[in-house]
């Protein structure tokens, strides 16, 4: 029973040591105002020397100085501490000729019956603190907070850029960026912190030159004292207590310089110490020697020269005779992996895996992807995959960029899960010049189709770039070629992209903040893969699947009814009608269609049968032929006159005949119905007619 009541002790003091650091802060306030006894002002100032060791000990134990991240914190906290029991002793020392026996013994110590040599040894601890330990720790950290602030941007950007090579995960970078940040911050702290104990030191000072005068003053006239007397009580008192003061202050001073001083490691001060300092053994050899020939000197005491001489030149001979061990132990070591590789199977599962996506380039473009060369590649590949999120609604991996040496130097190649699928050729020394508006312009460039949409495109050299830009030619550079071409290569190969996978995580991301959406739907109606194949249909028609919550809503209410996947598709489609009109709009936001005539209507309705496929209108291939002109045909003048339009045709044809059209005009964008709200303005720019023969 006791040990339980120690342990739920335990917890409690554990879960409240917010409330008792805050009363403890308190606390030291409260010193400044209450008299304390010399008893308690003993106990007070034995726990100030034991929180120094404790804080130095820490700093020399830390891997790196955001393992002790309160310091500077904890730095105005000691030292309002210190700074309070000096005004209590200043009470006691002034009121009653006697501060405790610490600070008693520390002034009979160090003084040894002559207070003149005390004073001066105090001084020169108190000058070593404020000018050699207080001023070099503040200067190191002024400079490691102005480096590390100038450092940010590039630390974060190769943050960005191992993040979009595949290096490292999501969560392993937003760890990363917080941890910067939390190293700025403790830098900066740490540069104003320090001049709390610069101003410590010079309050020691001040307190005991007023201890001093003050009690010579009051023992004088006040109790009777002689001068003499007067004198040497108050100076030993005053001393003891500046020494009880600054020896913490010190030591604290002495951790703080350490933890700035140090660099990121994987080990403890003093193990960097003994390793770095004795890592170079035949140094040894040589301070051997020179000890030796200063021991042979006359005036010098020989006999310690030459014990010390020979403590050096033993430990250089020890740790060489370590040191070629250590490299026979590793050479056998060597042998006997490369002979262990060599008996194991290779491990092919590793070959097997595929990426999603993946960039290969020729050697003539790595530049672009290299930061120390000035490309900013993989930086840009960040904003695709964010606008692959918000356009599309999609979680896109994270890219991979490879070079390969097979490739033409100039060339980029797409692949999706190792297929090549897309690519381009670049100029890295040059700029795409791009004709827009079609006009006649005469440009001394390198000849050249732009690979995203095929419109025609000039390389021009740098110098070119503002007679381009005057002719009203669009100039830009390689980079965004690429990430351009990347960007409508994702918005068109998107339903592959996203991946069973993709959807389990996506599904537990709205399961967070919406699970009875998905516990409703998944796995009682429908499982994760019908899901998938739902969202791809989606995609593949350029519908954006950022509203998760209103499809996977639909889903669960058209799951019910039938689970036909055209019919999930259809009914989907239909809960998105306004996003998918919206997406449609022209400038001035009408809906610009082209309709069937009702005789092929009804011609394509009724020639729709099952296949394996699904739902397909299944024609003559001569009239199949004709239809597929036509509909061409019409859609080409309408966007010879500057409309973008969309075909528009009854519920139950429109899947069937996006399907019919889906090899040779895969951009044309298919409507039902269903699908048009209220408040759009429709407007008819030309109806698909066939010849009567």
């Amino acid at each position: 029973m006791a040990s339980f009541t120690r342990a739920e002790i335990g917890r409690q003091l554990k879960k409240n040591t917010d409330m008792m650091v805050a009363a403890a802060v308190l606390g030291i306030v409260l010193l400044i105002i209450i008299p304390l006894p010399p008893l308690a002002l003993d106990l007070f100032l034995t726990i100030s020397i034991a929180v120094a060791l404790l804080i130095m000990l820490i700093t020399m134990f830390t891997t790196e100085p955001l393992q002790f991240s309160v310091f500077p914190s904890l730095l105005l906290v000691t030292t309002l501490y210190r700074l309070s029991l000096n005004i209590s002793s200043t009470r006691l020392i002034l009121g009653e000729a006697q501060a405790g026996k610490i600070i008693n013994a520390f002034g009979q110590f160090v003084v040894g019956g002559n207070y003149v040599v005390g004073a001066i040894v105090f001084i020169i601890i108190t000058v070593i603190q404020f000018v050699v330990i207080t001023s070099g720790s503040g200067r190191v950290s002024e400079v490691g907070a102005r480096f590390t602030l100038d450092a940010m941007p590039g630390k974060q950007m190769s943050i960005d850029a191992e993040f979009n090579s595949g290096l490292i995960g999501e969560e392993e970078a937003r760890d990363r960026r917080r941890k910067l940040q939390r190293e700025a911050d403790f830098f900066g702290a740490m540069d104003g912190a320090s001049k709390f104990v610069r101003g410590d030191a010079i309050a020691g000072i001040v307190i005991c030159v007023i201890n001093i005068i003050g009690g010579i003053t009051i023992g004088v006239l006040q109790k009777g004292m002689g001068m003499a007397e007067s004198l040497q009580t108050y100076t030993i008192l005053t001393i003891g207590d500046g020494l009880v003061s600054q020896i913490p202050a010190v030591l604290i001073s002495t951790a703080s310089g350490i933890l700035v001083t140090r660099a990121t490691t994987d080990a403890s001060f003093g193990t960097d110490l003994t390793r770095q300092f004795l890592n170079f053994p035949k140094i040894l050899f040589i301070v051997a020697g020179i000890l030796l020939i200063i021991g042979f000197i006359p005036a010098m005491p020989g006999i310690v020269f030459f014990i010390l001489a020979g403590c050096a030149g033993f430990l250089g001979y020890s740790l060489l005779k370590e040191q070629k061990q250590k490299v026979i132990q590793s050479r056998e070591e060597e042998a006997k992996k490369q002979v262990q590789e060599q008996r194991e199977p290779e491990n092919v599962l590793q070959l097997l895996e595929t990426d999603p996506l993946q960039i290969e380039i020729g050697y003539n473009l790595i530049t672009m992807a290299d930061d120390k060369s000035g490309g900013d590649l993989l930086q840009r590949l960040t904003v695709v995959r964010r606008q692959a999120a918000s356009e599309l609604g999609i979680y896109v991996r994270p890219i991979r960029i490879r070079d390969n040496l097979q490739l033409p130097p100039n060339r980029y190649v797409f692949k999706i899960r190792g297929e090549e699928i897309d690519g381009g050729e670049l100029m890295p020394s040059h700029l795409l010049a791009l004709n827009p508006t079609g006009q006649d312009v005469v440009i001394s460039g390198i000849p050249t189709t732009e690979p995203t949409f095929g419109l025609p495109a000039w390389w021009i050299t740098q110098d070119m770039r503002e007679q381009a830009e005057i002719d009203g030619l669009t100039v830009v550079d390689c980079s965004t070629v690429l990430v351009t071409h990347l960007t409508e290569f994702i918005k068109k190969y998107s339903h592959e992209l996203l991946g069973r996978q993709d959807v389990k995580e996506l599904l537990d991301v709205v399961k967070e903040t919406n699970s009875a959406v998905v516990e409703e739907l998944v796995p009682d109606l429908m499982t994760v893969g019908e899901v998938q194949k739902v969202l791809q249909s989606l995609l593949k028609e350029n519908v954006n699947i950022k509203d998760i919550i209103s499809i996977l809503e639909a889903l669960g209410d058209g799951a019910r009814i039938n689970k036909d996947p055209d019919f999930l598709i259809e009914h989907v489609r239909a809960a998105l009608a306004r996003s998918i009109c919206r997406s449609l709009l022209n400038a001035e936001n009408k809906l610009q269609v082209i309709t069937l005539h009702p005789k092929l209507e009804k011609l394509m309705a009724d020639s729709v049968q099952p296949t394996q496929l699904g739902p397909y209108p299944v024609l003559e291939p001569q009239l199949a032929r004709r239809v597929l002109e036509k509909i061409a045909d019409v859609v080409e003048k309408a966007a010879g006159r500057g409309y973008a339009p969309v075909l528009l045709c009854s519920p139950r044809l429109r899947l069937p005949l996006k399907r019919f059209l889906a090899r040779q005009m895969p951009s044309t964008a298919v409507l039902s119905l269903n699908e048009i709200i209220p408040e759009i303005e429709i407007e008819a720019v030309g109806t698909v007619v066939m010849d009567e023969s």
